[in-house]
């Protein structure tokens, strides 16, 4: 894999499948909420989905900062969306852009003349574990990353959140959910390769936005044979459901990233 040199560009690629969802610092934080220990698995799962937010387009800004234990800094960027359709960020100056829809990933990078075209393999690499476009979009709305109602979960009451586990286990990959009891919004989700020593984990806070129960900050926590990444996203100055556009064009003369 190409080695890149710039803090700026990692930034912007590692937090690129966590920026689509976010909120108005102005607004508050929302908290509460007392659990039913007598609340069936399927009936907390069913609530989960009838909570979920409902728009078609954002606009915004968000505040990144990113460490991984050599470096660290700090960066806002500008972020588009519209929602199952695309993804559009940018650095500032236009540093590093990148356009996401659900069968391409593509990006590119002025610091180093470079650019990417193909799918999600190459920032699965970055993160440590396999994305799409639906994972992620459901990983900033504060939704579960997979399907619960494809499966089975026992449930428990777990530091004032209801905790759900798969009742069958998965042979290659773990997963938790922990689901906070006032709208059923996901306190946090761990994604787990044992085997490959791969972790993900998100938490999360929330607030309400428009009747919307949408995510206030984000912490991101990814890990790989021992090497750990965290990324804290701020969300600000968000709009929803406006007219926008998604201008993307790759640079002429700038060289094609291939995977290794």
């Amino acid at each position: 894999m190409t080695q890149y040199k710039g803090i700026l560009f990692k930034m912007t690629m590692m937090s690129l499948f966590f920026l689509v969802l976010g909120a108005c610092k102005s607004t508050k934080t929302i908290t509460g909420g007392e659990v039913d220990a007598g609340l069936s698995a399927k009936n907390i799962i069913n609530n989960h989905y009838s909570n979920a937010a409902n728009f078609k387009t954002l606009s915004g800004r968000v505040k990144i900062d990113y460490a991984n234990g050599k470096e660290s800094q700090g960066v806002n960027v500008s972020l588009r969306m519209e929602k199952d359709k695309v993804i559009w960020m940018s650095a500032p100056l236009g540093m590093v852009k990148a356009h996401i829809t659900p069968n391409r990933v593509s990006f590119y990078n002025k610091l180093q003349n470079e650019y990417f075209d193909g799918d999600f393999s190459y920032l699965s690499q970055l993160l440590g574990t396999e994305l799409d476009f639906e994972k992620v979009q459901n990983l900033l709305l504060g939704n579960a990353v997979l399907d619960l109602r494809k499966e089975k979960f026992t449930s428990n009451i777990y530091e004032g959140n209801y905790q759900l586990k798969p009742k069958n286990a998965r042979d290659l990959f773990k997963i938790l959910f922990q689901l906070e009891p006032k709208n059923f919004k996901i306190a946090s989700q761990e994604i787990s390769q044992p085997e490959k020593s791969r972790q993900l984990q998100a938490k999360y806070t929330y607030q309400n936005i428009s009747g919307n129960v949408l995510p206030d900050e984000i912490k991101i926590v990814a890990e790989e044979a021992g090497d750990l990444t965290t990324i804290d996203l701020s969300f600000r100055n968000v709009e929803l459901n406006k007219p926008m556009s998604f201008p993307y064009k790759v640079p002429k003369g700038f060289d094609k990233i291939t995977l290794k």
